[in-house]
């Protein structure tokens, strides 16, 4: 996340861009004192014709695509600030084992597509 406060964000997504998000089961320094349960955030996106040109040029020259990397890692973005809205909406203070998965819901659609298990923590003893 970046430490820019996006003004056009509602507020309750504002105030989950500094909840712990992490892959593991547990969260260093603290400890869980509540599970709320599954949590998820999900964004499709569709392909632009002008970076799909660019994509047929690599295709012969090879490189990296900057315009799909750029609109995966902003899809990316938005799912995980979807899946901490919805851990905030039920009390959550952290997600803990947050998989992120990618699908093709239609020609030239991806959904991204990521879920954790939203959780209440305290600080662990002697932290």
């Amino acid at each position: 996340m970046t430490d820019l406060v996006r003004t056009s964000e509602p507020a309750h997504l504002v105030a989950a861009e500094g909840m712990p998000v992490v892959t593991t089961e547990t969260l260093a320094g603290r400890e869980i004192v509540e599970v709320l349960g599954l949590v998820r955030g999900n964004a499709v996106r569709v392909r632009h014709v002008g970076v799909d040109l660019l994509a047929a040029f690599r295709n012969f020259v090879g490189g990296e695509v900057r315009g799909y990397t750029k609109m995966l890692a902003e899809t990316r973005e938005q799912a995980l600030d979807r899946l901490r809205a919805q851990a905030l909406a039920r009390g959550a203070d952290a997600v803990v084992g947050v998989r992120i998965t990618t699908s093709m819901v239609m020609q030239g659609a991806a959904e991204i597509l990521c879920y954790g298990t939203a959780v209440r923590t305290r600080p662990a003893a002697g932290s």
